[in-house]
């Protein structure tokens, strides 16, 4: 029902923004062709994406647990695998690949505390009170990482439900990766 957008056919005010996913990328992945029907959310996507992966407190399998949990948790079919990918690429721990995309525990107790962070979050609508943000405090985390994982999840929220919306295509840099999600 939506279309796959390329650089020549994409509304104007798309086109830089895929240009930049081409070259972050080295592609232009199938939820950016379908973003490009919205400029200002594509937009806001990439912005949030972009933050959250620069200017956040997180290191790179931080980002990604965060990234991966709302993924799971929102049953993305496209998140999971691409994230998988991006993941395998930067070569990060396959057991802390195969916990998120499994939905069981992750081998780092900080990283756990970060997960069910996130997770609580996602689950109570960010209606988690005091007890769960000072478990996640005393993890390690900083108060001002407590607000960064929101940026993250307002980038997943717009991923996430774009894809449900749309049933967006996994790339085939990423088919290796497809996913379902476990029955518990």
């Amino acid at each position: 029902m939506f279309t796959y957008y390329e650089l020549d056919t994409a509304p104007e005010e798309s086109k830089p923004l895929m240009e930049q996913s081409l070259a972050g990328f080295g592609m232009i992945p199938n939820l950016h062709k379908i973003l490009a029907e919205a400029p200002a959310t594509y937009k806001a996507y990439n912005q949030t994406f972009t933050s959250f992966m620069k200017e956040t407190a997180f290191s790179p399998v931080e980002q990604q647990v965060v990234f991966m949990t709302s993924n799971f948790e929102n049953n993305c079919h496209y998140c999971v695998p691409g994230h998988t990918w991006m993941m395998k690429s930067s070569k990060m721990p396959d057991d802390v690949i195969e916990a998120l995309r499994n939905g069981t525990n992750l081998p780092d107790a900080k990283l756990q505390a970060l997960h069910d962070f996130t997770k609580a979050l996602l689950d109570n609508r960010g209606h988690i009170g005091d007890d769960k943000l000072n478990e996640f405090l005393n993890a390690g985390y900083t108060k001002r990482q407590a607000l960064e994982v929101l940026t993250g999840l307002a980038s997943k929220l717009i991923s996430n439900f774009t894809n449900a919306l749309t049933h967006t295509k996994v790339d085939d840099a990423m088919k290796s990766y497809v996913w379902e999600k476990p029955e518990k």
